[in-house]
């Protein structure tokens, strides 16, 4: 048999995946796709999706909780296994769907993860193939912890196919994947400990906002042991133990489970980049401005994988995915531009951000104004009882324009959408106070905040 030749070989089927791979068959590419997991990618199989299905049962939990005593007399009760029934109707259909939709429009599809025996040369499932272009798009993975007893940590993956709900759960970092299962398990009558290496967790977001996350989270129940680098892991008859450090001083916590949620790194070991010249970093493949590789310029990656200053967010993977497909279609390249990129943390309450940081914003401009408040005192608070809710917004001096804001609270993953608009559409202050929101809704908030 020859070698199989492809003008578009795109590696991962995630959102950014699919749609290079779409929009190139649709223009008259040859192009096959290959991936060594269920087709369909992280985020509708084993990420974003199920987790908000699941979280969306620990929000009721929590608003419930909020009000008990004032209007609620007995919480609600839930069924695990019910839960789980649900979700499954979402991720159930997403590999076949991926398929039979790549399968309609003439891909080739291959189900193990390729490598480089050149440039342009990969072996596949035993075959050696060719292509023109290709294209990474395999997303993240979860880090393994280099540490004794590590086997026996489970990953998000294993949290979201759970057949019972532990009574006790021990969470191995403080990111966004930890602190969000913290929230859910707690939420559902889970005794949550948490171990992290900082002194806050979600070292990525506003110090005081993370930090008003983490009372919140202690009034919750979850017993946090910061400042404390893990050691070992140990299977007891029934439980699980975990040793850490902190101070030089060695610390312990017992659970039925324990959880690696320590970080995700890019999902590049399989592909024996060095082969084809592709150049790499720690925080995976490396591009230019164009999401071209530097390394083999026949190379482009997007998404999670790529070494780019979008951040690791689905919708960030979709732009990437559209200026790479132009790039591979059109004579002319396109460097890639982001706007405002929000981020949110589905914890309880949540924790989100758009914008500069307050210390970015100090570096860039000549002048800011930092406004941070305690907003519990605001009605939108006070009519769900909820104790946590603050702001910290910035604006440049010279201008009055908004350009960043970080908050904690009931709907801060809608809220602050709103803010992204505002700093995308270039409203200053002025402009924003003379406008007539809903009221009394989250988004009205954003008024008092500026």
């Amino acid at each position: 048999m020859g070698i199989e030749h492809y003008d578009i070989l795109v590696v991962g089927t995630g959102t950014a995946g699919q749609t290079v791979a779409k929009k190139s068959v649709k223009a008259g590419k040859k192009v096959a796709v290959a991936d060594n997991r269920e087709y369909g990618g992280t985020c509708p199989n084993r990420g974003c999706d199920p987790k908000k299905v699941l979280i969306g049962l620990s929000e009721i939990m929590d608003r419930a909780r909020q009000i008990k005593g004032k209007g609620i007399t007995k919480l609600p009760e839930f069924s695990w296994p019910d839960l789980m029934k649900f979700k499954e109707q979402f991720t159930g259909p997403i590999p076949f769907a991926t398929e039979r939709d790549f399968k309609d429009l003439g891909i080739k599809l291959f189900h193990q993860s390729p490598e480089f025996l050149d440039t342009n040369k990969l072996s596949v499932e035993g075959k050696t193939i060719t292509a023109d272009k290709i294209v990474i798009a395999t997303g993240q993975k979860p880090l393994e912890l280099p540490i004794p007893g590590a086997e026996y940590t489970q990953f998000s993956d294993d949290f979201l196919e759970m057949k019972e709900l532990p009574k006790s759960i021990i969470f191995i970092g403080g990111g966004y994947v930890g602190m969000e299962f913290a929230h859910l398990a707690t939420s559902l009558g889970v005794e949550v400990t948490l171990f992290d290496g900082n002194k806050l967790p979600l070292k990525n977001f506003d110090p005081d906002m993370a930090a008003h996350l983490k009372t919140a989270s202690e009034e919750m129940g979850i017993n946090f042991e910061l400042e404390a680098r893990v050691k070992k892991v140990e299977k007891l008859q029934k439980y699980y133990r975990v040793v850490a450090e902190r101070n030089g001083k060695e610390i312990e916590a017992k659970a039925e489970a324990v959880f690696n949620c320590a970080g995700r790194v890019p999902s590049i070991a399989d592909l024996n980049l060095d082969a084809g010249k592709v150049s790499y970093s720690k925080k995976g493949v490396e591009v230019n401005e164009f999401l071209q590789n530097p390394g083999n310029p026949d190379v482009f990656a997007c998404g999670d994988v790529s070494d780019s200053s979008g951040l690791p967010l689905t919708p960030l993977s979709t732009r990437e995915s559209i200026f790479v497909a132009k790039n591979l279609l059109q004579e002319t390249m396109q460097p890639i531009d982001y706007p405002a990129q929000p981020s949110c943390v589905f914890t309880h309450p949540q924790l989100a951000s758009v914008g500069l940081s307050e210390e970015e914003a100090k570096s860039r401009f000549k002048s800011v104004t930092v406004k941070s408040s305690d907003a519990s005192h605001y009605f939108n608070a006070k009519r769900v009882n909820a104790k946590t809710y603050a702001y910290k917004t910035i604006l440049n001096d010279r201008d009055g324009a908004i350009v960043g804001a970080q908050l904690v609270g009931p709907d801060a993953a809608e809220t602050i959408n709103l803010f992204m608009l505002v700093i995308a559409g270039e409203i200053d202050k002025a402009q924003l106070k003379k406008l007539i929101f809903t009221y009394p809704s989250w988004g009205s908030d954003i008024k008092g905040m500026c």
